[in-house]
């Protein structure tokens, strides 16, 4: 039986965009910053998205919250195909996200996740592609957010090799 459970989670957000005068003028800073965590190298490096004066070539919180949603469904998904005997040999997702802006504020609309995933055997097929309505349900990210997440999975078996 299940027991309720609390779990913390801690992470630092610096902002490494101060160009010499800080906030002075909305214009004048980076959006520029990393994320860490205790014990952890600094694997992100964020800003604001690109319309928000930020950088292309950096992780925006937008993107970061698509791929929270993305990770999370992969990893509950195959946890539920490995107890269900279900080999999977590859996944790989291609996550989009839309926001709609109005009024200088933002909200998320929708998140699609479109898992390409690869199975062992054609006997897996059916089971694999029903997983995937099960994984969304045990997805802690996905039951934390307001608005909808929609899986359009794919699923097909591993090319014989020989």
């Amino acid at each position: 039986m299940a027991r309720d459970r609390e779990h913390n989670y801690a992470v630092t957000v610096r902002w490494t965009g101060n160009t010499g005068a800080g906030t002075a003028g909305y214009r004048e800073y980076s959006r520029d910053h990393e994320v860490t965590g205790e014990g952890k190298p600094t694997l992100i490096q964020g800003t604001a998205d690109p319309s928000f004066r930020g950088a292309a070539d950096r992780w925006n919180p937008e993107e970061l919250l698509v791929a929270s949603l993305s990770q999370c469904h992969m990893l509950s998904y195959l946890a539920l195909c490995s107890l269900k005997g279900v080999v999977v040999t590859g996944y790989e997702d291609r996550a989009t996200g839309t926001m709609r802006e109005s009024g200088g504020a933002g909200r998320f609309t929708g998140v699609v996740l479109r898992p390409v995933v690869t199975v062992a055997e054609a006997s897996m097929l059916r089971e694999a592609a029903s997983l995937h309505a099960a994984a969304h349900d045990q997805c802690f990210i996905a039951s934390s957010v307001t608005f909808p997440v929609h899986h359009d999975p794919t699923v097909r078996v591993a090319p014989v090799t020989g």
